[in-house]
Order: C-alpha cells, then structure tokens, then sequence
C-alpha cells in the first residue's frame, strides 16, 4: 500500500509527464527556429516583433511561449490597453534554453511515429521509441550538474518532460487496449502470452521495470506498486496524448500554414484522435460526476411542479452521459418513482452526426426512450424552434447540461468594435493562427451566454468546463496541475478556457447566476482546472 507520501510524489511525477508531452515539442520547435536565441540576444520583444521576424502565425506562437512561461522559464505581460504581449527573458531562461537540444530524439519520435496506426503496436515505431530510451538511460547528451543547483533541477525537469513522452503514449496504448487488465489479474505475465511480438514487447517491459513500473521475475513481469498507480490512471494521460497529431504539426501550424489541420465537414478530424480523447475523458470525469449527480438527486427530488420537465445533453457525444443521468433520476430520486404519471423527456443533442448515430444505437442498447437531434451549441434559438416544432417541448422547461463543450464552441467574431475595457484573463487565444485578443475572447463568451440566458432561466444549465490559470501561477506548482498540458491542447486547435472566476464573472454580467450551493473546483484552490456550476436567472 503507497503512504500518502509515495502517492503525492507519483501524482507529481504524473502531472510532470502530461507536461512533458506538449512542452517538448513547443519547446524543439521554437529551439530549431531560432525564436529561444532570439529571445536571449534581445532579452524583451513583443509577440508582434517576433511573428513579424520569424514570419510565424502570432496565435500559435503566443501559445507556443506560453509554455515556455507556464513551465518559469519567461516572463510576460499584457499591455491592458493595446492588448500587445511582451516576453523577457529571466535567470533560468539561458539555462533551459541551452539544454533544448535534449529533446530532439523524442521529438523526432513522435513525429516518425504519426506514419503508422496510434493504436497498434508496430515495429518499426518501437525501434524508434527504444532508441530514445536508451538515450534517455545516458540523460540525452546533458552532464548532469551537482544536486540540488539550479541548473541540475532544469535538468531534471526537462528530463522528466522526455520520460513522459516516452511513457505516457505507451500507457495510453495498454490501458485502450485492455492489457494492463490483463496483467493485474495475473500474479505475473509472460509477455508471449500478450503479444504477437514478444522480443520487442519484452524489451519495452525491460525498460519499464527499470523504470520502476514492473519487477522482472525471470522470464516473467509483475506491477509494482507505481506501475499499479500509473496504470490505474492511464485514462489520465489519454486527452494530452489524443492531441499528438497536432503536437507532431507544430513547425508546419506556427511558422507555415495553420490551417494545415484543418478537416473539412464529414471528414475524420486532423488534429486529434478522437476515440483516444473520449477514452481519456469518460476515464478521467468519474469525480465531476459524482458531484452532478449530487445535484441532479437534489433538483429531482423536489416537489414535482418545481422540477424540469427533462433533461437535455448538448454534445452528448456518444450517450453514455445521457444514459448516466437517466439511472441517477430512475433509481435515486422522487422523480424516479413517479416516472409513469410525470414521464422524463430525454434528449441528447450533437453537431456531429456520427457522434447523433452512435448516442442513438447507445440508448436503444440501454433501453432508454430518448431524442437524439442534431444542435449547435452557438446556436440555442434553433434548438429551441426545432423542439417546439417537432416535439411540442420548451426548452425554457428543460435542465440544460453540458461537459466541456462551450469552450469548444465554433469561433464567432463579436460585432462591433466598442472596446470593454482591460482583459481580465491571462490566457492565450487563436483562431485559424490569428491571435485573439482576451477581451474579444471575454466578449465572445459573454455574448455565448446571452444567447442561453433566455433558456435557462428557470431551471438552469448545469455545466462542468475546463479552465486555465495564470502561467506563473503554474510555475510555481509544477507537479501540482495540468495547467501547461490543458493550455498548450486547447490553445493550439483554437479552444477558449478562460479561468474560473472569470467564467463565472460573465456569466452573472450576461444575466446568469451560479448557484453557491452547487459550485465546485476541482482542486478547490487557486489551482482550479474544472469547476461544476449550476448557472441559473439572477
């Protein structure tokens, strides 16, 4: 059993990893391209001066240096009038810069990686991926400076970022795969009883042990108590390393064209696997989802005439939200026993007809009666005129739920050009490239609100989103947050996570209060990533 110190070490060690997959190759990047040396020489520039000088894409550089700044090793600031973003450089900045080149190896294994399935274990890839183990075994190249100096602890830092890239896709590929199941239910496990190939799965296996996940018991494996830790949250790592088609495109989406991702409708996404991403999120939400059930249990509790008339999921995705909150009301609340003479109306709504197929084959499993629409998430007046006119339903009547969906919400330009004044959020923000100013970002979620406030009045949109924190902030508690992971995915495939208290400011200003009783953040500090609210009529 890990004492709660082992245990705090490893979530460390975990967080660290997530870092490492997209700082790595932010950091190659800008390292290949000159922009680090730049930066050095000069000390201070803008992020007009360097796009202007490197040619860049200022959105995606802007997001690229702010990885940089979120793992302290550059300053910025925001002008709050002109909106423009200076960087200076700072005492680890020389250090970290210099030791770039250590990332080459991993970096370049990712992208040789992009040629074959994500998902299946192949040769070739795995040649690539032991090579850099090795590397990594004589610390890629760096001599190692005494413990416990600046320059060792930088060392170390981008070392672990290395480590996490080699590790976390790999576990990512076992947990999808069913085969750390596998091994748990056996006291140990020969690798020919897994895999088609054993001489290069064994030798993965050889690197894990001495990595300290397995123990090597002769011809066989057994977990250690880390690699049970690692293992029981591989899901952990899968969101980060979902976005590593976007990741192995940087040079081409920060200093080429960014548009270079870019699907066209119907056609299979670019930028992400999205089978690894809904893996890694049903894997990863188990906690936000038990307190919404707290408040669905409450709200579907109440005298019948002060509960909705249903439920409905925006981005339900595959359906299996749906399906949950169907069994939290059915089985564990009033409403639940009265289903016959007060019905529950379903409805599950999607942009994305794929996912509208596999929702409505899911309910039809489940044998749960429910409507699967198509919806726009942008767009609540047509979800509303589709609703009333095909299925005599108000949304004004209906619990509105949604799970990290209004950050990636469609890109929609704010008319007008009043200004409101100093951004309140620190984030970095793009669109196709261009970079977004906060306060336009700041009105357009404001205005997004707006849009839904005539609709959930009443009873409400209760919605669990993501967040960013401020990069110095993230700083200063590498090890503590997956702060670095979530800006660098969202900023680089144009999503919008502002921070909490600024989420919740907009909220209230577009006419919408959060419920004290039903807010959370998860962790409930300043670090907060996730927060549940229930955003109701002031």
């Amino acid at each position: 059993m890990l004492s709660k110190p082992a245990t705090s070490r490893l979530r460390a060690q975990l967080f660290r990893y997530l870092d490492g997959i997209v700082t790595a190759p932010s950091a190659y990047c800008l390292h290949q391209r000159g922009v680090t040396r730049y930066l050095l020489d000069h000390t201070e520039v803008t992020i007009g001066q360097l796009s202007t000088v490197f040619s860049a894409n200022e959105g995606y550089l802007n997001v690229a240096l702010r990885v940089l700044c979120a793992q302290g090793w550059l300053n910025e600031r925001t002008d709050p009038d002109t909106h423009e973003v200076t960087y200076s450089v700072n005492a680890e900045s020389p250090i970290a810069f210099e030791m770039f080149d250590a990332y080459r190896d991993v970096v370049l294994m990712t992208q040789y990686g992009g040629q074959f399935h994500p998902r299946k274990f192949e040769s070739k890839p795995f040649e690539r991926w032991y090579g850099c183990t090795q590397t990594y075994g004589k610390h890629c190249g760096l001599t190692l400076a005494p413990d416990h100096s600046v320059t060792r602890r930088i060392q170390d830092q981008i070392l672990t970022h290395v480590e996490g890239l080699l590790v976390a896709p790999s576990f990512v590929h076992l947990g999808m795969t069913g085969m750390f199941h596998k091994y748990f239910m056996e006291a140990s496990f020969r690798p020919d009883e897994f895999h088609k190939d054993p001489a290069s799965f064994t030798a993965m296996l050889d690197v894990f042990a001495e990595w300290g996940f397995f123990k090597r018991l002769k011809e066989t494996f057994q977990f250690t108590e880390k690699g049970i830790f690692f293992a029981k949250r591989a899901s952990a790592f899968g969101v980060t390393v979902s976005y590593l088609p976007t990741l192995r495109a940087l040079d081409e989406l920060v200093f080429g064209n960014p548009l270079c991702l870019r699907s066209e409708p119907g056609q299979p996404e670019k930028h992400v696997d999205r089978e690894m991403n809904v893996w890694g999120s049903g894997g990863a939400h188990g906690t936000y989802f038990g307190k919404v059930d707290e408040i669905i249990i409450e709200i579907f509790n109440r005298p019948i005439h002060e509960q909705p008339k249903g439920v409905l999921d925006m981005g339900c995705g595959n359906g299996a939200f749906l399906v949950h909150l169907y069994e939290v009301i059915a089985y564990r609340t009033a409403r639940g026993r009265v289903l016959d003479e007060h019905p529950l109306f379903l409805i599950g709504a999607d942009y994305n007809q794929a996912a509208l197929k596999v929702s409505r084959a899911h309910l039809i499993q489940s044998d749960i009666w429910a409507k699967v629409i198509w919806g726009d998430i942008g767009r609540p007046d047509l979800l509303a005129q589709d609703l009333r006119e095909h299925y005599d339903l108000d949304l004004k009547q209906i619990l509105n739920v949604r799970t990290f969906l209004d950050h990636n919400r469609i890109w929609e330009e704010p008319p007008g050009t009043t200004p409101r004044g100093p951004a309140h959020s620190t984030g970095a923000f793009a669109h196709q490239g261009r970079r977004l100013p906060n306060d336009l970002v700041e009105m357009s979620l404001l205005l997004h609100f707006k849009k839904w406030a005539p609709y959930v009045q009443t009873f409400g949109l209760l919605v669990i989103e993501l967040h960013t924190i401020p990069p110095h902030l993230t700083a200063l508690n590498l090890g503590r947050t997956a702060a670095t992971a979530y800006d660098a995915t969202h900023g680089y495939s144009d999503q919008y996570i502002l921070e909490v208290d600024e989420f919740v400011r907009l909220a209230e200003e577009a006419g919408l209060r959060a419920q004290p009783q039903f807010q959370f953040k998860f962790p409930d500090s300043d670090l907060a990533t996730v927060s549940i609210n229930l955003l109701k009529g002031a």
